[in-house]
């Protein structure tokens, strides 16, 4: 049975890029709760999702175009998760934010950057392939770097010009901001090749 959802290259990579993912969501989640990190808890939540996003490709791949569109939406609204919950977190932070441990935020930071250029690269040649799933997953895995890199500069603001929550703070409200960005653009192609196949 397995062999029947690793049948395709894309479902291969999707396969792996989704186990990367959940495994390397479990180290940035404990290093978030372990330094009250902000912008690591969001990430983390971030990559919770790309492992639901890629599970979902590895389940839908064979379906219909109107099918494949309707998970497209779907998938628009769970790539909104980690921005409402970094809002939350933030939330919680905002009165008086902790500065992180900077040398930890950053270690995590390099770490998921590397998990998520990899994703990136491996999804790069399908992003035009499945239409929304495959730019949801690539979208997801780019702006993914992208924030890491910005973790890695909080930790070494933190570190060296500013030791104060508000770095940390700062960059999750970004990555929440990006993720909201990536949902209305998968919303916007989900929704075209929904009226393509009515």
């Amino acid at each position: 049975m397995l062999n029947r959802y690793l049948d395709t290259p894309l479902r291969k990579i999707a396969a792996l890029v989704a186990l990367l993912n959940l495994g390397y969501f479990g180290i940035e989640f404990a290093v978030a709760l372990k330094i009250g990190s902000v912008s690591l808890f969001a990430d983390s939540v971030d990559f919770l999702e790309d492992a639901s996003v890629n599970l979902l490709i590895l389940l839908a791949l064979g379906w219909s175009l109107k099918n494949r569109a309707r998970v497209g939406i779907a998938l628009s609204l769970t790539l909104m998760v980690p921005g409402i919950a970094t809002l939350l977190a933030a939330y919680q932070s905002f009165v008086d934010p902790a500065p992180p441990q900077p040398f930890l935020l950053t270690i995590t930071g390099a770490g998921a950057l590397a998990i998520n250029l990899s994703c990136a690269l491996m999804l790069a040649a399908f992003r035009h392939e499945s239409g929304s799933l495959t730019k949801a997953a690539f979208l997801s895995a780019r702006n993914d770097a992208l924030a890491n890199i910005a973790i890695m500069g909080a930790g070494f603001v933190i570190n060296f010009v500013w030791n104060s929550g508000w770095p940390d703070l700062i960059v999750g409200l970004g990555i929440a901001a990006v993720n909201m960005d990536a949902a209305r653009e998968v919303w916007e192609a989900a929704q075209n090749e929904y009226r393509t196949a009515a």
